[in-house]
């Protein structure tokens, strides 16, 4: 945000939503698409638009509403009217009463109030609208379904989805009108980031692999393990992210067993490693990492073992990927790389030996796309990678007998003629690590 136009981003032109909006046009043909805003939170918050919403229009007002005409490749954006009171409480923001300005600002071809939505409905007959949940703050699909699952099975509650309850208005608005899911379309234009995105997506790995350094270099025995979250928090917020996008995974010793482990209270002890895993949200994109290193400042015999051989595969992998080769010919060009390293690596134990190979046997290491969500939209296992393509590189080793789990996790991009790994700041090589966490340099 600057001064000029505090109420407006500055990141993408409005060129780049009119090119996404013409993508949908082509694929909707004479129906028309209606996307539903965020709603207002009622908490003290700074809204934080819905991803779906936000690519196309980036617009950051609660309940708006956006239209596209397919018959007319025109869109109408639907905003509420202005509110003298808010607007001297809070400051400036997007409303229809300033139209000209607000399609200036987004590029859309007409502003209009809430109330023009239904009558420029009424004759619809093919409305395309998304049905999986739109993601908020710190929101993935996978989490919010979640949510709805467990909304549905209290007795107490069964509220339908936001997305279940806006189709039935619109049901009930244009009843002729036949009802298609919007969101296979949109995954697909997600799943492939612009230049613009990979920037942000730079700026946010960055920042991201700086808070692991920061983490790295106050580690020490007797902190909390929200201390080292608390690092990165501080860190983001000064550097002018939005907050975090997604909760903090600062989990040591046995903690690390549970994947997605979140309270964060445990104090850190001697001997013991840690993991952290957090990434900011820059102006509605995100990153994801993983590292993993020794609460004393030096790894044990065990966890150098271990730790080890997953960062010298993920080394392997950074090699390999590139553009054209599918997840299942990458995995089996790594495997045999890596596979005379894992030959000779001196294991202490069968089933830490068993584990490794399952890991560089598998495709575990590709895990789920990055983006706008952490846990981003869109499918790429079963295609050749396309340059654009951005995911968590995340090889993951499990030793259920001893509830062991080791990993090493990278945001990258996929480029015309390899890989890139946003994230590289943050060290990889064990020496580099004990460096930071002794020293903290």
């Amino acid at each position: 945000m600057t001064s000029t136009q505090p109420y407006y981003q500055t990141d993408f032109p409005p060129l780049e939503f009119e090119r996404r909006r013409e993508q949908i046009f082509q694929q909707i043909g004479s129906g028309k698409a209606v996307l539903a805003g965020g709603a207002a939170s009622g908490a003290f918050d700074v809204f934080r638009q819905t991803n779906e919403f936000y690519y196309l229009c980036g617009v950051e007002v609660p309940q708006a509403y956006l239209l596209l005409h397919g018959k007319m490749r025109w869109t109408t954006l639907y905003l509420p009217r202005r509110d003298p009171k808010v607007e001297r409480s809070e400051g400036a923001y997007l409303h229809s009463s300033d139209a000209e300005r607000v399609a200036q600002l987004t590029g859309v071809d007409d502003v209009k109030p809430l109330e023009a939505l239904a009558e420029d409905l009424r004759e619809a007959t093919d409305l395309f609208i998304p049905h999986a949940p739109g993601e908020g703050r710190q929101a993935c699909r996978d989490t919010l379904i979640h949510a709805q699952q467990q909304r549905e099975a209290d007795p107490w509650d069964g509220r339908p989805s936001a997305e279940l309850w806006f189709q039935e208005k619109l049901s009930a608005t244009c009843p002729q009108a036949e009802i298609h899911d919007l969101s296979p379309i949109l995954d697909r234009m997600r799943l492939i980031k612009s230049a613009r995105e990979v920037e942000l997506m730079r700026r946010a790995g960055r920042l991201t692999a700086k808070a692991i350094v920061e983490a790295m270099r106050i580690t020490r025995p007797g902190l909390f393990e929200f201390e080292l979250a608390a690092v990165a928090d501080y860190l983001y917020l000064r550097s002018g992210a939005r907050g975090s996008g997604y909760r903090a995974i600062a989990a040591s010793g046995a903690n690390i067993w549970n994947a997605h482990y979140y309270r964060n209270d445990s104090l850190l002890q001697d001997g013991d490693l840690v993991l952290l895993d957090y990434a900011p949200d820059v102006n509605c994109y995100t990153s994801d990492i993983g590292r993993m290193w020794p609460v004393n400042g030096t790894y044990s015999a065990v966890q150098r073992e271990l730790y080890g051989f997953v960062v010298e595969y993920q080394k392997v992998l950074l090699k390999v990927i590139r553009p054209t080769l599918t997840v299942t010919e990458l995995v089996q060009e790594a495997a045999e790389l890596i596979r005379p390293v894992w030959t000779e690596w001196s294991w202490s134990k069968p089933e830490y030996r068993d584990a490794a190979k399952k890991m560089i046997e598998s495709d575990v290491a590709f895990t789920h796309p990055v983006g706008m969500a952490v846990h981003d939209v869109g499918a790429y296992k079963q295609a050749p990678l396309q340059p654009g393509l951005i995911f968590a590189l995340d090889p993951q080793l499990w030793v259920p007998d001893e509830e062991l789990y080791i990993r090493v996790e990278d945001t990258v991009v996929v480029t015309p003629d390899g890989v890139e790994s946003l994230t590289k700041d943050a060290p990889l090589e064990l020496a580099a690590v004990e460096q930071l966490v002794q020293h903290g340099a």
